[in-house]
């Protein structure tokens, strides 16, 4: 009887009982998927092993690529394996098992052998030997229960059983969601969001090229690739992929080598060793890890932005050292073809963040508004929560394009899809939620929400169905790009400060930083360090002489009125402070007051009191001075704004554009709550106390 590929994934997790003891939970997956990734590659190549091993005599002094040709001709996928030796033949040598089998791995092609020195499989060989466990576990691979051949599992449903071991694996490490890979049915969407508006991809013979900077195990390019051979089997989608973590790395290329699929996957951080620098794209997509700082990056990408500038790929600006998303954004957009090459398209999941962190002139502002601007958003869904494996948080996909149909250009579409979910009957992890596809009697919120981005129309307002109940909500809002933007504006009020000579402000002028070091000294020679430190004295000793002289009973309200007193006095005492003094001695001796006059400078014109210095968003469809005028002047009339400390900034207050007032509950529906809870408490008391 044939199995799913849940049945399949079941069956080979629970080999993972015999390494109960010498191997953590954590650990398992070390042993799991590369023994995985070989018995399908064995399977694969046992109808042709007998052929191979028979051409391997004429091939005797040959060079590699002739070699490599022959015996991949003979195979007919893009690996071979020259060992007489199999799988099931390793179980006959005991004593040798562990030698066998790393000669075994190789002899693989070249790209079969990098691909299991990236599982790092030879340290598992050697520990499973030292711990008498790997006779046992190759012996339950190699059992006929476990069919991996391409007649009992075909390459769609071999990719899901790496998917499923993949998530059990990460479920039991407690990795951070999005690490690993993304739930099949957010790829189907963003997939389906990405390439539905694309008019050419049933024309014959089309080759697209499809890129993910953090591809993971590789389903995102996978499901772009099945997306575009359903509309047009002739198509011949090119695959390009690249990440860091070298399980999903390995994974990645097993899946593409098997499927034959024409891939080029690269290993190494996106961000330090650009696999595809010269590279331009039709596609991408990318579900890069949330929240992950780029501290070990940040020399390589903080160089690249000063010197290269847009030149670069970081030249918008820097994220928060903790929240590396929109760097991922910036090395896609630099990807992308010109308008003249046929453009390209760009879907991305984030979580809130990139939405609204950071303030006008910050790098997360300052790349909305670069992105924005050249009007490259084409829409953002919100996204249910608990749809992730190992995180419960809400996301958002974003559509970016440089060719954008013309009825969207200038405007940016928000669809709230945050009530488009059934809930799972078996939670997975923190995954309890998952968008309907139309399978299993479930509501198609796929096809429901690709339509409505398709309409493209504002406060849309539509019926469906969420976890088996029909709801009514608007659901689709348009806006002009100016809407996300806004003016940070400087509100100054002017500085008005009183004067007095008291006894107490005085005593204020030993808390001075600069009235305090004139009795130090940075003289090497003790005598001149002492002289001068003693000079310092005398001045402070003077300084204060000619502040006491002075009647500390008047209050100036007036700075240039106090200035021309403390002058006169400092002459009576033959003085001549410096303005650091000067300043020592205002700051010391003032205090705010609102009845003050105002202080002005040189030219007459007010100072700014930096304490009530506040800041206004004007939004960027708005004059700035009529602004101010309605809503600043009316409560502080002698405020004015500083034009030259303006900055342009740009957020996306998704939740706020969707909000629907809920009125409060009645005290009577809140005091009936609380009765029950209370009966609730009282039965649970009489159960213990029983």
């Amino acid at each position: 009887m044939s199995q799913n590929h849940s049945q399949i994934a079941s069956f080979i997790w629970s080999i993972c009982n015999l390494l109960r003891g010498p191997y953590k939970r954590n650990e398992y997956r070390k042993v799991i998927l590369p023994f995985t990734v070989l018995k399908r590659f064995d399977c694969i190549l046992a109808p042709t092993k007998d052929n191979v091993l028979a051409e391997l005599p004429h091939l005797y002094g040959k060079s590699d690529n002739i070699i490599s040709e022959s015996l991949i001709r003979i195979t007919g996928v893009p690996f071979y394996n020259k060992s007489r030796l199999d799988m099931k033949k390793l179980l006959d040598d005991t004593e040798n098992i562990a030698i066998n089998l790393q000669s075994y791995i190789n002899d693989f092609s070249p790209n079969v052998q990098k691909i299991i020195e990236y599982f790092a499989f030879s340290e598992q060989i050697a520990r499973l030997q030292d711990a008498n466990l790997l006779y046992l576990v190759l012996q339950r691979f190699v059992t006929d229960e476990l069919d991996l051949s391409p007649q009992a599992v075909d390459n769609i449903q071999m990719g899901l059983v790496f998917e499923e071991l993949i998530r059990i694996g990460a479920e039991q490490s407690n990795e951070e969601a999005g690490e690993h890979f993304t739930p099949r049915e957010v790829i189907k969407l963003m997939v389906n969001l990405l390439l539905s508006p694309e008019a050419d991809l049933a024309k014959s013979h089309v080759v697209k090229t499809i890129f993910d900077p953090a591809c993971g195990t590789g389903g995102m390019l996978t499901a772009a690739e099945t997306y575009i051979k359903e509309l047009n089997r002739d198509a011949k989608p090119h695959l390009y992929g690249q990440d860091w973590n070298k399980e999903s790395y390995a994974v990645c290329c097993s899946d593409m080598l098997i499927k034959g699929e024409v891939a080029k996957i690269h290993y190494g951080c996106s961000f330090e060793q650009d696999g595809f620098s010269t590279d331009k794209f039709d596609y991408m997509l990318a579900n890069p890890p949330f929240g992950v700082e780029w501290k070990k990056q940040q020399k390589t990408i903080t160089d690249e932005h000063e010197k290269l500038g847009y030149n670069g790929r970081f030249g918008a600006g820097l994220p928060r050292i903790n929240d590396g998303s929109l760097l991922f954004l910036q090395h896609m957009i630099s990807k992308m073809r010109s308008v003249e090459e046929g453009g390209s398209r760009i879907g991305i999941v984030f979580n809130g963040s990139p939405l609204f962190t950071g303030d006008a002139g910050s790098g997360e502002s300052n790349i909305r508004k670069w992105i924005i601007e050249n009007d490259w958003l084409e829409a953002i869904i919100a996204m249910p929560d608990q749809l992730f494996y190992n995180t419960g948080i809400s996301t958002y996909i974003w559509i970016i394009t440089n060719k954008k149909e013309a009825h969207r250009k200038g405007k940016i579409q928000l669809i709230d899809a945050r009530q488009f979910y059934n809930k799972m009957r078996k939670s997975l992890g923190n995954k309890r939620n998952i968008i309907g596809d139309g399978e299993d009697n479930r509501f198609d919120h796929i096809s429901l929400i690709t339509r409505i981005h398709s309409d493209f129309i504002d406060n849309q307002e539509l019926e469906f169905t969420c976890n088996g109940t029909t709801k009514t909500a608007i659901v689709s809002k348009i806006f002009d790009n100016k809407d996300f933007g806004y003016q940070k504006i400087a509100v100054e009020r002017p500085l008005r400060l009183n004067f007095q000579v008291s006894q107490e402000r005085i005593a204020r002028l030993d808390n001075n930083t600069t009235f305090a070091k004139l009795v130090e000294s940075k003289k090497k020679d003790p005598i001149e360090k002492q002289r001068e430190m003693d000079a310092g004295k005398a001045l402070q000793d003077r300084t204060k002489a000619a502040l006491n002289s002075m009647d500390g009973s008047i209050i100036y309200m007036n700075r240039e009125q106090y200035l021309k007193a403390l002058r006169q006095a400092l002459l009576q005492h033959h003085l001549s402070l410096g303005n650091p003094e000067l300043k020592a001695i205002l700051e010391a001796l003032s205090e705010r007051d609102e009845t003050a006059d105002i202080c002005r400078d040189s030219k007459g014109m007010p100072e700014a009191d930096t304490e009530l210095r506040d800041t206004e968003n004007v939004p960027l469809k708005e004059d700035i001075d009529t602004y101010f005028k309605r809503e600043v002047l009316p409560h502080v009339p002698d405020a004015w704004i500083d034009y030259s400390k303006t900055k342009i900034g740009y957020e996306i207050p998704f939740n706020r554009h969707f909000y629907v007032y809920q009125p409060p509950r009645g005290l009577e529906v809140i005091e009936a709550e609380l009765f029950n809870i209370e009966k609730e408490i009282e039965a649970l008391l009489l159960d213990s106390n029983v």
